[in-house]
């Protein structure tokens, strides 16, 4: 019955000792250093004959130095002892079970499932797993919501399930375990699952990606989209669940708490959402990685392993770093690009690239630092309400030699090379390639939009040959070496469609990148563009520089 706020002091003040501690070791690690370098000076003096002359002033120094470095052991071991324990025991008074929280929601899903017309049993395992008062306080509402939209949107009536040759009563699952440092929470439902198309059709219309971001984008990350802000697949808002407030909320009030969440569904069978939360969140263990003369720190519970990554092991897929590991392709990035700190980089084509390889769900991504430094136990500095959310960063430290050190979100890094796939080209990577222009051939019949295309295109560093309509395309295709091909739909002789079939039709063209620009934006209109064997399908009524740069930048 301790109030939490006294319990955070507490916690922070033993944070600070943890942070003092790291301090001493450090003196002890000077002392011994002095030890060195006076061994070496009186060996040199003793060669000298310097040794022993005067009143004995070298073996008082040398006694001095002797229990200077046997208390600063002493005290080192000492403090690192009590400090431990210490933290421990007010950790552990700290700790709850999650039945605490879990105990709420059976009374809740009854009273739900019956508003709803549904039949439904909870079933709550691991409520014996222990977690911080602070985040059992605030994952409550986050799990009711999330419990509320299992039975709302996921859950089928009876007569629903008995079509689909399923029990009427569906069941929900309410799990809690702990894997190292780390609490997980899983809600899971049998019901019907979640709808990819669906999921497509409103992230397009609610305007939170574009057609040639969903093409590039996997199971899961399409799935994770129903955390992003504005996202509902229903026309109106239930009492049951929302309310007027969306998933997003949800994952905020995770991170807030230094944690992640991640979506597994399959259509018909089922979703399973898992929360990961630290145990605590006055204190972490941290991987430190270096950034020219600055050091930057990673919760460890993300860091799968580091790995050297040779240059000429990168190579590029839909416009992504990336390199093979155990038979998979894992995108890797600059952090220094990622933080955007616009660091030259002086690496030589030779050397090994440090890389630390990061596992966020079921994403995996490569950093590729200057140097991984070490790993230790960090003590989380709260953030000034004027930097509630910045992204890339969760928190702050002070480490052992004085230094701040911002705490990295992998969350946050993993989404902005998903939402930035464009590679930055360095001089420790093979370019050889990027070294000419790629050329492309812009077939368009109206004059305006040709010259304006024309424009945009040159300055990105393209080269550009045009032609005034698809035959005119045609005739120069197959006179010429391309890389990519933008082409209009509704042209004379030879329309964009007709022109992309005949492409399509001839095996050197098999793999030249195909971009449909046009002012049909029907699904109908898309569907023929794809069918033809168009990469991509740009509106004009969408069109900007930056759509056809990003598109044209991943496909050549």
């Amino acid at each position: 019955r301790v109030p939490t706020v006294q319990l955070d002091n507490l916690m922070t003040q033993t944070g600070e000792l943890t942070v003092t501690k790291t301090r001493i070791a450090h003196a002890a690690s000077a002392v011994e250093e002095m030890i060195s370098v006076w061994e070496e000076w009186k060996s040199h003096l003793d060669k000298q004959g310097y040794l022993g002359t005067e009143n004995g002033h070298d073996e008082r120094l040398e006694q001095i130095i002797s229990h200077l470095r046997t208390t600063t052991q002493e005290n080192s071991s000492r403090l690192d002892l009590i400090t431990g324990e210490l933290e421990e025991k007010i950790r552990t008074l700290r700790l709850l079970p999650l039945s605490t929280v879990f105990q709420l929601f059976p009374r809740m899903v009854r009273d739900l499932a019956k508003e709803e017309g549904k039949e439904v049993e909870l079933i709550i395992e691991g409520g014996e797993t222990s977690a911080d008062k602070q985040i059992l306080e605030e994952i409550k509402d986050p799990l009711m919501h999330m419990i509320r939209n299992a039975i709302d949107h996921g859950i089928e009536t009876p007569t629903e399930r008995e079509q689909v040759g399923k029990p009427r009563v569906a069941k929900i699952w309410l799990r809690g375990y702990q894997r190292g440092n780390n609490i997980w929470i899983e809600i899971q439902d049998d019901g019907r699952g979640l709808d990819l198309e669906k999921i497509k059709e409103t992230a397009l219309i609610k305007g939170l990606c574009r057609p040639e971001e969903l093409e590039t984008m996997g199971q899961s990350q399409i799935q994770s989209l129903i955390l992003q802000p504005g996202f509902s697949t229903r026309n109106f808002i239930t009492e049951v669940s929302g309310r007027g407030v969306g998933l997003d909320v949800v994952r905020a009030n995770v991170e807030r708490l230094k944690g992640s969440i991640q979506i597994q569904s399959t259509w018909s069978k089922g979703c399973t959402f898992r929360i990961q939360l630290g145990i605590t969140l006055a204190t972490a263990n941290v991987v430190l990685i270096r950034l020219a003369d600055v050091v930057y720190a990673i919760p460890i519970e993300f860091v799968q392993t580091n790995l050297l990554v040779k240059p000429e092991e990168i190579f590029t897929i839909e416009g992504r770093q990336t390199i093979a590991l155990d038979n998979q392709a894992v995108s890797v990035a600059y952090l220094d690009d990622l933080l955007q700190l616009n660091q030259l980089n002086n690496r030589h084509l030779s050397d090994l690239l440090p890389c630390v390889l990061l596992s966020v769900g079921e994403e995996r991504l490569g950093l590729f630092v200057d140097e991984v430094v070490d790993a230790q136990d960090v003590v989380i500095k709260p953030q000034s309400k004027l930097l509630k959310r910045v992204r890339n960063v969760t928190g702050a430290t002070i480490l052992g030699t004085g230094e701040v050190c911002m705490i990295l979100n992998p969350v946050d890094l993993l989404q902005s090379v998903q939402k930035n796939p464009s590679p930055v080209l360095r001089n420790n990577v093979k370019t050889d390639q990027a070294q000419d222009k790629a050329v492309i051939l812009l077939a368009e019949d109206s004059i305006a939009t040709r010259t304006q295309e024309k424009r945009i295109l040159q300055s990105a560093g393209y080269e550009v040959v045009t032609a005034v309509d698809g035959l005119d395309g045609w005739n120069k295709l197959n006179n010429g070496n391309f890389d990519a091909v933008i082409s209009d739909v509704q042209m004379p002789n030879l329309d964009g469609l007709s022109l992309t079939e005949r492409i399509r039709q001839q095996q050197q063209f098999a793999e030249l990148p195909i971009i449909l620009v046009t002012s049909l934006s029907s699904d109908e209109d898309k569907r023929k563009g794809a069918e033809a064997g168009a990469n991509a399908y740009i509106v004009k009524d969408r069109f900007n520089q930056d759509i056809l740069l990003d598109t044209l930048g991943r496909l050549v």
